[in-house]
């Protein structure tokens, strides 16, 4: 990048930084709902407006800077969608609701299930993976994970309903 490009790209962020650094961090923060990771990707959206090319096209800040942090927030969910540990055995006892017949089988079986849950999981969307997991790993009730996931509690319970009516049908599929 030529030099006067930098320089402009570094005087956008430094304004941006000034002017807009707690509307954005109340932004990530909304998403996120953990300060430590908001004052991570407030950083990571201020690395990536030094990177524009042409900063002067730029006629609203805020409304770019949001733009930016749009994408790194959704990045970051999918970063930490990836990161998570799939399986759970509560989880397995709840979608199977055969909870006793779970105890009762051996090494193999166990494992094969454990399989076939980790199949039918990736089988749904990544919003109603998001929200199962939230709720039935995790521990969350509906309403903090609705924060968690920025979505509306309504939402959350609709896309509980549905993943589990899901995950049954695929589980008791050969």
């Amino acid at each position: 990048m030529p030099q006067e490009a930098e320089k402009s790209a570094a005087n956008l962020a430094t304004n941006a930084f000034r002017n807009h650094l707690p509307e954005l961090h109340r932004y990530l923060l909304r998403r996120v709902g953990q300060a430590t990771d908001a004052d991570d990707l407030a950083q990571e959206v201020f690395a990536r407006l030094l990177r524009v090319r042409d900063a002067e096209l730029v006629r609203d800040p805020l409304a770019y800077l949001l733009g930016i942090a749009t994408h790194v927030v959704s990045e970051f969910r999918q970063r930490k969608e990836h990161d998570r540990v799939v399986f759970d055995s509560t989880l397995t006892d709840d979608v199977c609701d055969k909870s006793e017949s779970v105890a009762t089988r051996g090494p193999a079986e166990n494992l094969e299930l454990k399989n076939r849950l980790e199949r039918a999981l990736a089988q749904l969307p990544p919003t109603h993976q998001i929200v199962l997991l939230l709720v039935k790993r995790d521990g969350l009730s509906h309403a903090e994970a609705a924060r968690s996931a920025g979505l509306s509690v309504h939402t959350i319970e609709k896309y509980m309903v549905d993943a589990r009516a899901r995950l049954r049908i695929m589980l008791e599929e050969p």
